[in-house]
């Protein structure tokens, strides 16, 4: 239930609200990788990437055990596609949409790097050879065809401390929630306790 509340509907009362961006926000942005912002991403081993399709948009976190993504050349990003659960969203968006926006990020470090440009997926042998890690490859290599890039402010990131707590205590473990959503059908304590060794199993 949404409430009736006041909804905006147009792009004027949206800025009535905030005004006009200041100069830095816009001369930020590059159209392809310059040497800081190639620095920077090449050191992020995690971003989220966000996809749009016909049943809606999707946001998936990536990780990997060094840089996240490569550089095919300096407008084009490459991001291996590891073995994950099979629900395959992002990559479904990709293939019929191609619209996507990662937002990367380091470890300790407040901003954010954020890219927006069209995706292709590959089953390339060459670019999925790039990648090998530990004698397996992944099936499909991302390719990444960069619109702009951008620094975010950090604000959110300070506001919310996030490198500096850990407010994991009290969560419900991933069995647990699976219990939930199965209605038991799958066991949460046996699925805790066998997941660290499935998961060395299948991180590539």
């Amino acid at each position: 239930m949404t409430g009736n509340y006041r909804k905006l509907s147009s792009l004027e009362e949206l800025h009535a609200l905030y005004g006009e961006p200041g100069a830095p926000a816009l001369r930020k942005v590059a159209r392809r990788l310059t040497p800081l912002y190639r620095q920077w991403i090449m050191a992020s081993r995690f971003c989220i990437v966000s996809t749009v399709g016909p049943e809606g948009a999707d946001g998936s976190p990536r990780g990997d055990d060094g840089p996240v993504v490569q550089e095919l050349d300096d407008t084009t990003l490459l991001m291996p596609d590891w073995r994950g659960n099979n629900r395959l969203d992002s990559l479904r968006n990709i293939v019929r949409d191609g619209r996507i926006a990662l937002m990367f990020m380091v470890p300790g470090e407040n901003t954010v790097v954020r890219v927006n440009g069209r995706a292709w997926l590959s089953d390339d042998k060459a670019l999925r050879a790039r990648f090998e890690q530990k004698g397996r490859q992944p099936a499909t290599v991302i390719g990444i065809e960069i619109a702009e890039i951008y620094s975010q402010c950090p604000k959110s990131l300070i506001r919310a401390g996030l490198w500096g707590r850990d407010d994991s205590a009290d969560l419900p473990t991933l069995g647990q929630i699976l219990a939930e959503m199965t209605e038991g059908d799958i066991a949460a304590q046996e699925w805790d306790a066998t997941y660290p060794d499935r998961a060395k199993q299948t991180l590539w």
